[in-house]
C-alpha cells in the first residue's frame, strides 16, 4: 500500500509547503502552518468512484479556441431574484458554490428555502448538524409548495452520501455544512483542514465529472473568514457571503468570488417569522424613519453592483473626554474617514481636532461606494455646528484631497432613484452635468466643484 504524503498549508492563505515554516511566505502570518495527510493520488478512492459511478461522465479532448461556442450552458433559475443576480444569472450546471455566514445567520434557512421552492428538479439536502425532524420543522415555518423531488439526508460519511447520490440521482446537492462532512482517506476529526480539503475536492471532481451542481455552506471564524483553508475559496466556482448584524431584520448576500459573473452584486433580505423576504427596494427599508430638526444625519445616493438605493449616514461630534480624540467608524472605512476629516481641517478650515467623531451608516449596512463622502462630510458639520439637514435633500460626490468634489459614475440612476423616493433637492459633482439630461427629472440639481460650495448650499 502507498504511503500517504505529509504536506503543510497555511490555514490564512492556502500556501503549501513541503516541510513546516514559523512564517508563510504568502501572506507573511506566523504559525500559521498546519500539517496535513494527503492521500496517494494513484488511488482510486472509494469517494471517487462513488462520485463517478452512475452519471454520464464527460469526455474531455483538446479543442481549438475557435471551435469552442462562445454560448453559455443554460442556467437553472432559483425562483429567488436577489440569489440570482448574486450567481450572475443563477446556477450554473455542474458549478460549485460555497456559502459562508456567521452561525445563526440564516445560512440553512435560505438554501431550505430556495430548494422548497425550486419545484420539477430531484434535489438532494445533506444535513451534518441537524436531525431530518429538525429540518422538517424549519421547513414548515416556511410556505412552501410540497414536492416529491426534495429530499434530506443526515450523514457525515462522504463514502455514504455518495452511496446514497448513486441510487437517488439527484439534479442538485447541498451540504451542510461542509465542515461536518469526513472521509474515511484522511485520518483525522471532520472540521480539520486536511478534511475540509479532501471532501471539497472530492465534491468538485463529482460536480465537473456528472454536471450536477453542488452547494456547499461553510462557517465563519471569529476572524471573520471561512472556516477551513483559504484554499477551499479556490477549490470552489463561487463564494457568497450571508452578513448582517443578528440585532437587525436585514441580511446581505454578497459575492466574494464568482467565475460566471461579477463581484460586486448583492442581495437583500429580511428575517421575518415565516423566512427570509427578498428586498426589492431597499431603499425604503433603510430609510424608514423621519428626521426633522435632527442634526448629524445626511442622505446619498450609493451604487452597490448594478443597483442603486439611498443610505442614511449618521455623525457625532462632541468635545474629546479624555483627552485624545476618537475617531470611530460602523459600515464605513475609517482610513477614509480619517482623510476626509483632514479635508475639513485644511480645505474648509473647520477645527475637529480636539474632537471626537462616530460615524454610523444606519441599519448596520456596510457601504464601498465613494460616492457617499459627501453626505459623510455633510453629516459631521450637520452635527458639529447642531443644525439639521433640509428633509428634501441628498447628496452623491467623491472627495479629493483638494478639496473638489470628484465625478460618480451612472448619476442618472442615483438622480432617478432620489426622486423616486420624493426628495426635492440633490446635490452631485458638477463635471456630472455635461451630456447629462435634465430635461428628464423633475428634482432640482445643485452642481459643485468644492466641499465649499455644498456646505454653503446646505447651510447657507
Amino acid at each position: 500500500m502507498a504511503k500517504d504524503k505529509i504536506a503543510y498549508v497555511c490555514s490564512n492563505c492556502g500556501q503549501e509547503a513541503t516541510k513546516w515554516i514559523g512564517k508563510c511566505p504568502g501572506c507573511g502570518q506566523w504559525n500559521t502552518f498546519k500539517e496535513i495527510r494527503v492521500a496517494d493520488t494513484r488511488q482510486q478512492t472509494a469517494a471517487h468512484a462513488a462520485a463517478t459511478a452512475g452519471h454520464t461522465l464527460r469526455n474531455n479532448k483538446v479543442l481549438k479556441l475557435k471551435e469552442i461556442s462562445g454560448h453559455d450552458d443554460p442556467r437553472i433559475d432559483m425562483h429567488d431574484g436577489e440569489l440570482n443576480r448574486v450567481l450572475g444569472g443563477g446556477l450554473v450546471p455542474g458549478s460549485i458554490v460555497l456559502l459562508g455566514g456567521e452561525p445563526g445567520i440564516g445560512k440553512s434557512t435560505l438554501s431550505l428555502q430556495t430548494m422548497l421552492n425550486l419545484t420539477g428538479k430531484r434535489i438532494l439536502y445533506v444535513s451534518g448538524e441537524e436531525s431530518a425532524h429538525q429540518l422538517k420543522m424549519r421547513a414548515n415555518r416556511i410556505p412552501h409548495n410540497e414536492s416529491d423531488g426534495f429530499m434530506i439526508l443526515c450523514e457525515n460519511s462522504l463514502e455514504n452520501i455518495f452511496e446514497h447520490i448513486k441510487d437517488v440521482q439527484p439534479e442538485l446537492i447541498i451540504v451542510d455544512s461542509i465542515q461536518t462532512i469526513s472521509t474515511e482517506d484522511v485520518e483525522s476529526s471532520a472540521g480539520s483542514i486536511a478534511q475540509v480539503r479532501e471532501c471539497a475536492s472530492a465534491l468538485l471532481r463529482f460536480a465537473k465529472t456528472s454536471g450536477v451542481p453542488v452547494i456547499l455552506i461553510g462557517h465563519i471564524t471569529k476572524e471573520g473568514t471561512l472556516a477551513g483553508p483559504k484554499i477551499l475559496e479556490h477549490i470552489v466556482d463561487t463564494v457568497i457571503q450571508f452578513e448582517g448584524d443578528q440585532h437587525y431584520m436585514y441580511r446581505i448576500l454578497r459575492s466574494i468570488k464568482n467565475r460566471f459573473g461579477s463581484t460586486s452584486e448583492l442581495g437583500i433580505y429580511e428575517m421575518q417569522q415565516t423566512g427570509l423576504r427578498q428586498v426589492a427596494n431597499p431603499s425604503e427599508l433603510l430609510l424608514t424613519q423621519e428626521h426633522d430638526g435632527l442634526s448629524g444625519i445626511a442622505i446619498s445616493s450609493a451604487i452597490e453592483g448594478v443597483r442603486p438605493f439611498l443610505v442614511e449616514t449618521q455623525a457625532l461630534v462632541s468635545s474629546a473626554a479624555y483627552g485624545t480624540p476618537q475617531r470611530s467608524a460602523t459600515g464605513f472605512d475609517q482610513r477614509r474617514l480619517n482623510m476626509l476629516l483632514a479635508v475639513l481641517e485644511k480645505r474648509v478650515g473647520f477645527k475637529l481636532m480636539q474632537k471626537d467623531v462616530f460615524i454610523n451608516i444606519a441599519g448596520g449596512l456596510r457601504v464601498t461606494d465613494l460616492a457617499i463622502d459627501l453626505s459623510v462630510i455633510a453629516a459631521v458639520l450637520s452635527s458639529n455646528v447642531d443644525t439639521a439637514i433640509e428633509s428634501g435633500w441628498c447628496m452623491a460626490g467623491e472627495v479629493g484631497l483638494s478639496g473638489e468634489v470628484r465625478p460618480v459614475n451612472r448619476i442618472e440612476q442615483r438622480v432617478a432613484e432620489a426622486e423616486k423616493l420624493g426628495f426635492s433637492h440633490m446635490i452631485i459633482p458638477k463635471h456630472n452635468m455635461s451630456g447629462f439630461n435634465r430635461s428628464k427629472f423633475n428634482i432640482e440639481l445643485i452642481p459643485v466643484r468644492k466641499v465649499e460650495e455644498a456646505l454653503r448650499a446646505l447651510f447657507g
